[in-house]
């Protein structure tokens, strides 16, 4: 199937619409983060050409906000990578989780999902689909939901580059994207072993918050992960314990 073929099935598809419905309703917030980024990229150094092209190309914009005050203060570029591909990586926790819906897929459709996909749109996915069931109405749906997201994201984030030379510095957009970025987290914290390592990153950041170049940023998500994985493998033992217990009672 050609890419124009696709792309006008899938907008065509009754789940198409329903994904992006879903979506709006925290588009809101989506937008509101999207301008921050917009304005903070421009503030903190880049030309307009530049934050547009990262705009356009990393899409990422808790990685973004985290890359900025390290390019801002003139760190290395390695720190400025790291910081990006940590602050990432649960990138690679939604992959897995949804290989077992998009696998079938021919692998250029999957770097597109891959490049469109978002923490709101994991989330609400997953609350549609909860069962890794391949069924045909999971792409449309899929693609609905990000189309929205990418939209409000891009439009916001552009308004904020375009504008970021006129909006006052005292209307604090700083503080509001911290607001939406909670209201991004929060949403994610939905079991135990979520809840415990972002407590776990938020003391951490804390505690390391005196470290040079924002590196307590780091640590806060290298503890995290640490104990998610922890506590995912403690979770694993106990089951394959309690199965083999099963086992021996028959």
């Amino acid at each position: 199937m050609s890419f124009a073929a696709f792309a006008r099935a899938t907008a065509l598809h009754p789940e198409f619409r329903s994904g992006a419905r879903e979506m709006l309703h925290v588009s809101l917030g989506v937008a509101a983060w999207g301008l921050v980024t917009g304005v903070a990229m421009v503030k903190s150094g880049l030309t307009a050409p530049l934050a547009v092209l990262m705009s356009l190309l990393v899409f990422a914009g808790s990685a973004q906000l985290a890359a900025m005050p390290l390019i801002a203060s003139g760190a290395p570029i390695w720190v400025v990578w790291a910081t990006a591909t940590c602050v990432n990586l649960r990138f690679v926790i939604f992959s897995a989780m949804w290989r077992p819906y998009f696998a079938r897929i021919p692998r250029w459709r999957r770097c597109l999902c891959g490049y469109f996909s978002g923490d709101l749109s994991y989330v609400i996915f997953m609350k549609r689909f909860p069962v890794p069931d391949p069924a045909p109405e999971q792409e449309p749906y899929f693609w609905g939901g990000v189309a929205t997201n990418w939209a409000a994201w891009q439009g916001s984030s552009l308004g904020g580059i375009a504008l970021a030379n006129v909006i006052p510095v005292e209307w604090g957009l700083g503080f509001a994207g911290v607001l939406a970025l909670l209201g991004v987290a929060c949403s994610l914290l939905q079991d135990r072993a979520t809840w415990l390592a972002a407590g776990t990153a938020a003391g951490a950041a804390v505690a390391a918050y005196a470290l040079p170049l924002k590196l307590n940023i780091l640590v806060a998500i290298a503890a995290a992960v640490a104990v998610g994985l922890g506590i995912e493998a403690a979770e694993e033992a106990h089951r394959r314990a309690r199965e083999r217990t099963e086992e021996a009672g028959r």
